[in-house]
């Protein structure tokens, strides 16, 4: 049996399940990531097809660059998912999801733009 993860944003107008395993954590700590989460973001990931929507109605998607899009609760404003341009696949936010996840954090990218205000971990 399928795994099976289910999450959403802090006001409900965004529900999913992502079906399958999921990726282990990536904490990213560019400067876009930074701006959106007022953080670093830490995302899992799911094949997009193993992305199914119960609830969509305040999704709203940015165009963050030519790489990327970002989705966010356009009523509470919750940083969900980010999914690169061209690739069959799509990042959530790890803290998103419902209950415990079992998941753990595998690596920290962009380390170069991480804020002065806090200490990376040694991994």
């Amino acid at each position: 049996m399928a795994d099976i993860h289910t999450g959403g944003c802090l006001c409900g107008g965004v529900r999913y399940k992502a079906t399958g395993p999921l990726r282990s954590v990536i904490a990213c700590h560019c400067t876009q990531c930074r701006k959106t989460s007022g953080h670093h973001t830490a995302m899992t990931s799911v094949p997009r097809a193993n992305l199914i929507f119960e609830s969509d109605e305040t999704l709203v998607w940015f165009k963050s660059s030519d790489l990327a899009r970002r989705g966010f609760c356009g009523r509470c404003g919750g940083n969900l998912f980010w999914e690169p341009a061209g690739e069959d696949r799509v990042s959530i936010a790890a803290g998103t999801l419902d209950g415990a996840t079992g998941l753990t954090i595998e690596s920290h990218i962009y380390t170069e733009d991480a804020g002065d205000y806090y200490d990376l971990p040694e991994l």
